[in-house]
């Protein structure tokens, strides 16, 4: 298995880990509106229990340098970036077909600072796979990223950018192999989407399957063409609790890494998998989320752990900070130190909260059957595939600031943006919920990744040749055009007959 990093002990899971952790001072001042469960401000609350948990002093804390058009521009597309890049608030009334066509307004507003936001979360993510790409840390964090709806040409679930995309490209330029894994409730479809047609990224994806959002997922969703088998799919259903999460993700996860053997792995820890979400419908304690972190951690490769959803900001707060002492080793005691948002956490100010009583829907029959139905596509995978790897695409231009030498009072200002976490109604979400049979299920399944913006060919600008939407960044001859050409054709023949 390959390794990486300059700290990686040896055996099956070592203590010291030496971690970069990216956050900006200002991520929490972003808000998307009144009423709106994605609230930025949790970012900050993490980041005051970090510090006053003493965790910052065990890691390099770094302000991640704002991604430029043409970072973002490796995945969406030009039109879309500038579209970003142009919105305000006081200018949308004029815009509302660029509005529709982009799939801003509800779920996804425009609000003061979005291009800006999608900047900051986004060179976060960038940053953590350069610092992992160099070597100069075996786990990086971005709490603030993980936006993984997001789509090349549109907003989707609260997400505008896909930093998670980006970073998995990022990585693709030193590793043969990425694994993406996706502990968030929802599915990660735009990260799946992304990466369907090719054998270098794998993609795993726990989540709540049925009449939510977004409606994908399925378990019969494999991947197509040469990413057949490479896309794994855990629909769940309502309370699953720690024990029955653990008994499909452990398996799975271990066979991945057997046959996949990954030369980096992303982790996308969505939190509104907690119980008691405002969102979510699961039944998971914080260590039992944590459980994941601990267990992708033991395989010694290099690690990005990114956030994703939460909307419960109290418990999203309490989850990153346990989960960042466990990439580092550490452990925290439960009860809670004074800080600035200890308030936010009563009445029992502690760390850990007990789950729920709820009615877990997943019965010991299905999961076996799911797990015994991956297990047996990941028998289908012989062995890794191997790239022969050519001329390197050059780094991402993102450059951070060690925020240590920053002034700390200025970082954790007790009085900026406390809005409480109350329980009003969440804004309406689409719901899409779909069934296909067709007798040739791997193209009917793919049929959805051929509309605006998901060609084979996204716009990777550094490199002459883009198979599979671009993220086979070593390749370079021009016979893999020809061969992806061939594909869409055939493709193409048979959806006509």
């Amino acid at each position: 298995m390959e390794s990486g990093g300059n700290s990686l002990p040896s055996g099956s899971d070592g203590v010291k880990r030496k971690v970069s952790y990216f956050y900006d001072p200002e991520v929490g001042n972003y808000y998307y509106g009144q009423g709106h469960p994605m609230k930025p401000h949790r970012i900050r609350m993490t980041h005051a229990l970090l510090a006053h948990y003493g965790l910052l002093q065990h890691m390099q804390v770094l302000k991640p340098t704002a991604a430029k058009d043409r970072d973002l521009c490796k995945f969406h597309a030009d039109d879309y970036v500038a579209f970003l890049r142009g919105i305000t608030p006081e200018t949308q009334q004029d815009q509302l077909r660029q509005l529709k066509r982009f799939n801003v307004g509800e779920d996804c507003p425009v609000f003061d600072g979005l291009y800006s936001f999608c900047q900051t979360y986004a060179g976060g993510s960038v940053g953590g796979a350069l610092k992992l790409n160099h070597g100069a840390c075996d786990v990086a964090i971005n709490w603030a990223g993980g936006l993984h709806h997001a789509k090349k040409c549109e907003a989707s679930g609260f997400c505008y950018v896909n930093d998670i995309v980006l970073a998995i490209l990022e990585l693709l330029k030193i590793h043969e192999r990425v694994l993406y894994v996706d502990i968030d409730i929802h599915h990660g479809d735009g990260v799946e989407e992304a990466f369907y047609t090719t054998d270098r990224v794998m993609t795993v994806s726990f989540h709540k399957f049925g009449d939510y959002f977004p409606g994908t997922g399925d378990i019969r969703d494999i991947g197509y063409g040469k990413g057949k088998y490479y896309s794994l799919n855990v629909p769940l259903d309502d309370g699953i609790d720690d024990e029955s999460y653990q008994s499909l993700f452990k398996p799975i996860m271990g066979k991945v890494m057997e046959i996949f053997r990954p030369g980096a792995v992303v982790l996308q820890c969505g939190a509104d998998s907690l119980s008691g979400d405002r969102l979510g419908c699961f039944n998971l304690s914080i260590k039992g989320h944590a459980e994941c972190v601990r267990h992708m951690r033991s395989f010694n490769v290099p690690l990005l752990l990114l956030g994703g959803g939460g909307y419960t900001i109290r418990n999203v707060a309490r989850c990153w900070c346990y989960e960042t002492s466990v990439a580092l080793g550490i452990e925290l005691d439960d009860k809670m130190p004074q800080h600035e948002y200890y308030e936010y956490f009563g009445p029992d100010y502690t760390l850990h909260v007990a789950p729920s009583n709820m009615e877990n829907k997943n019965s010991r029959h299905l999961l076996d059957e799911i797990r015994a139905k991956l297990l047996d596509n990941l028998s289908r995978l012989q062995h890794a595939p191997s790239v022969p790897f050519q001329e390197r695409p050059p780094d991402a231009e993102l450059l951070e600031r060690d925020e240590d030498q920053d002034d700390r009072d200025e970082r954790w200002d007790p009085d900026s943006d406390r809005e409480a976490d109350n329980d009003s109604n969440p804004v309406r979400r689409r719901v899409k919920s779909e069934c296909v049979e067709a007798e040739d299920k791997d193209a009917e399944s793919y049929d959805k990744h051929l509309d605006c913006g998901r060609d084979f060919l996204m716009p990777f600008k550094e490199i002459s040749c883009s198979k599979v939407l671009g993220v086979d960044s070593m390749a370079v001859d021009e016979p893999c055009i020809k061969e992806e050409q061939d594909n869409l054709k055939e493709l193409s023949d048979h959806r006509s007959r």
